[in-house]
């Protein structure tokens, strides 16, 4: 068996192949919507296959290829490693100041869509797995590698599926999801998205308000209360605060806006859609909004749509309704969990750093593995700014880099 340090120099020897991966991976377009991911899935496949890697494409539905690799003991701890092949849509192609889906590696960057949100980080959960198998290294326990096509439209036919059939299960995850070399995430906001909707009777435009119910204006005054939300306190333990509070201080670093930490420790309260009535002259008889809630750990689905009954009962209007649209509780893993652990040894002995620990405030794939209990963190390149947004990159030291901590983290956690 290698040690540590002699894996993390093997790293350092091939980090042109590892780079290479990750170029690659980048300039196959795997858009979701619409959500092709077919040629990746056959690269992906074949890296697998020259590595002598067992892995099989499991598919719940026709255009949903799940990729379930595995290496290692499998009567030892199991450890997933989960990532997503697909990505965002790349928008306007002229805002762009380099080709998208180049791969190009210029200045200490790797360029293109996906380079952070998350095809490098995948690539180094690929390689890293590759490289165990191609040297042989033995393991006390099992590596389950998941890839899946769907995280960006919610996952219903990757990671949910995967967990919720008992496809998959293991005693630990590491999801290559970008975080920066200095942050990890142990845990993430819930959702609570529901549509309101208001009846009204319909009349000539010129009668009201006097003839007809406008179902408009009791839409609005239901919105205008919608903030109050926004009050609901969340319950959890001393522990919990203390991750809360250094992940406000990590999101006062990383949002722009001006009090945006306050997103990490309270509901958030979006109305996305509205729409209502038929033409200008006549009197509203239907009206309805979508609503986007997202709850902080504290704060449940339940205690949400409590608050939206005290909402629609102090509105004082008639024939005023919700409905849930989706819902997701907050969920987390305990910061000083062994894998959490093993990643926070590895990161130091690679970066020098002490390895924080917070939790996001925005969702994932992570959730479905919480959910089983099986203790979950995100740890991946990335520069920031660029997810979702135009001239995404990442920083070739940091793939690289990240490649050696999970390599450490791995082989820490199943020990041989």
């Amino acid at each position: 068996m290698l040690s540590n340090k002699e894996l993390k120099d093997l790293v350092e020897k091939n980090k042109e192949e590892l780079l290479k991966l990750c170029s690659d991976l980048i300039k196959i377009p795997s858009v979701n919507p619409p959500g092709d991911v077919e040629e990746i899935v056959e690269y992906i496949c074949n890296y697998l296959k020259e590595h002598n890697v067992s892995y099989e494409v499991l598919r719940p539905t026709p255009g949903t290829p799940d990729i379930v690799a595995r290496y290692g003991n499998p009567n030892g701890k199991k450890l997933i490693l989960n990532g997503h092949c697909d990505v965002v849509p790349i928008g306007d192609r002229n805002r762009w100041a380099f080709d998208p889906f180049s791969g190009e590696i210029k200045d200490g960057k790797i360029l293109g869509r996906g380079t952070s949100d998350m095809k490098c980080g995948l690539a180094g959960l690929i390689f890293v797995m590759c490289l165990l198998a191609k040297n042989n290294i033995e393991l006390d326990g099992e590596i389950i590698l998941t890839v899946v096509p769907d995280e960006e439209t919610f996952g219903d036919w990757g990671t949910k599926w995967l967990t919720e059939s008992g496809t998959v299960t293991g005693d630990a995850c590491i999801i290559g999801e970008p975080t920066g070399y200095f942050n990890c995430e142990i845990g993430q906001k819930g959702n609570a998205s529901f549509k309101l909707i208001a009846e009204g009777t319909p009349a000539h435009g010129s009668l009201s308000p006097f003839v007809g119910e406008n179902a408009i204006v009791k839409l609005l005054k239901v919105l205008s209360k919608v903030d109050s939300i926004r009050d609901i306190v969340p319950r959890y333990s001393d522990e919990v605060a203390e991750v809360m509070q250094e992940s406000r201080e990590m999101a006062k670093k990383l949002i722009a806006g001006n009090g945006a930490w306050h997103v990490v420790n309270h509901c958030t309260v979006n109305i996305g859609t509205i729409k209502g009535g038929t033409k200008v002259n006549m009197v509203a008889d239907h009206a309805e909004a979508e609503i986007d809630v997202r709850t902080p750990i504290g704060v449940t689905v339940e205690m949400v749509e409590e608050q939206i009954v005290k909402i629609l009962r102090e509105a004082d209007v008639s024939n005023v309704r919700y409905e849930m649209l989706y819902n997701a509780e907050a969920n987390s893993t305990d910061r000083k969990a062994d894998i959490v652990e093993a990643v926070a040894q590895n990161v130091l002995d690679v970066w020098g750093e002490e390895l924080n620990r917070t939790y996001q405030w925005a969702s994932s794939d992570a959730r479905y593995f919480r959910y089983l209990g099986i203790p979950t963190l995100q740890y991946g390149p990335a520069d920031l700014e660029g997810i979702h947004a135009y001239n995404e990159t990442v920083g070739v030291q940091d793939v690289i880099n990240a490649a050696k901590v999970y390599v450490g983290a791995i082989t820490d956690y199943l020990k041989k």
